[in-house]
């Protein structure tokens, strides 16, 4: 199924002060809006995903999984500032008549979750029976759930938060100094950067999978000897940067990061706990065992501050990146509570 483009053709305001002349937001929809419509999932992606959810998020969007599209109308918008389709910094700044690179605004994940009701709105949506948001997404799924309780009957956190905390704020600086460490960041061309934000992936990876999913996947075939950088983790580490090297540009990348650390549900709004009790959806929260991101005492945190909701936990060896390894197990978990039933 081909993406989506909606085009706002009016200024978009940020947070920040700043604004876009417009704004273009890329979408992917599965499945068919009810005669009610009242079967929307909306899925919220991750860091550096698109909006083709069955894409990034392997065996969910099939029948008798929890995103069915054979009974659910589901929706992905790719997030502002990204490079699958939405307004970002390979766009073209109408100021200039070139590339914004650089100079694109500062942006927060409120900013994009405003696109996303922008989205919903245009698109004749006035309710959403489940969102969901892992991660980065998970981010856009609380802000959206505090900013419009009313709107959303069901929400599902995986591996995520309500507010960025000093120790992922610290893995994104750190990042963004290997991207800055690469002389031609800031060069006005979209190649810019470049080996910069490969040693940047390699960094998150790190934090993505941690030791137990590096140890079970990465060990060497035998115990020859090797030169360091051809050790089988180490070829893992370069072949993962110039992955995304092959399908991301680095200014997108930065800016993601920049806006992932402004995340605070609670801002504005008397605090985290004031702000997760004006949740009126019916919630999960889903936290993996071995996640050093989101570890599983923050996720029971969370869960406790938002009225009624229930924790549930993934054992698992991959770390943060579970939530898209353990398709099964998060099956198990998530469809009876979206669907309302055991299959």
């Amino acid at each position: 199924m081909a993406t989506l483009i909606y085009e706002h053709d009016k200024a978009f305001a940020l947070e920040s002060g700043s604004s876009l002349d417009s704004l273009t937001i890329a979408y992917d929809t599965y499945g068919t809006l009810n005669a009610a419509a009242d079967n929307v999932v909306w899925v919220c992606h991750a860091l550096t995903a698109n909006s083709d959810v069955a894409d990034w998020w392997p065996h969910t969007v099939e029948e008798g999984r929890f995103l069915d599209p054979a009974r659910h109308f589901i929706i992905c918008a790719n997030i502002l500032g990204s490079h699958y389709g939405t307004t970002g910094p390979l766009h073209v700044n109408p100021a200039t008549g070139e590339p914004y690179y650089g100079d694109f605004p500062e942006f927060t994940i409120r900013d994009m979750v405003e696109a996303h009701r922008l989205l919903a709105s245009a698109l004749g949506i006035k309710h959403i029976e489940v969102l969901i948001g892992s991660s980065v997404g998970g981010f856009q799924a609380v802000e959206w759930a505090v900013t419009e309780p009313d709107f959303i009957s069901k929400l599902v956190l995986i591996a995520t938060a309500a507010k960025a905390s000093p120790w992922t704020i610290a893995i994104d600086q750190t990042q963004r100094m290997a991207i800055e460490a690469d002389k031609t960041f800031g060069e006005p061309h979209e190649e810019a950067g470049m080996a910069g934000m490969a040693a940047a992936r390699a960094i998150g990876l790190l934090t993505y999978r941690g030791s137990e999913g590096y140890n079970i996947t990465q060990r060497d075939a035998d115990d020859r000897l090797r030169p360091a950088a051809r050790h089988r983790a180490s070829t893992y580490q370069a072949y993962q940067g110039e992955k995304l090297c092959r399908r991301y540009n680095a200014y997108s990348y930065y800016a993601i990061l920049n806006a992932f650390d402004t995340h605070d549900a609670g801002r504005g709004r008397g605090g985290l706990e004031k702000a997760l009790a004006r949740i009126k959806a019916k919630t999960l929260t889903v936290g993996i065992t071995t996640d050093m991101i989101f570890t599983p005492a923050e996720m029971r945190e969370l869960c406790s501050m938002i009225p009624g909701a229930e924790y549930r936990q993934i054992e698992s060896s991959f770390g943060h990146d579970g939530f898209l390894v353990e398709h099964e197990r998060l099956n198990d978990i998530l469809n009876p509570f979206i669907n309302g039933n055991n299959e």
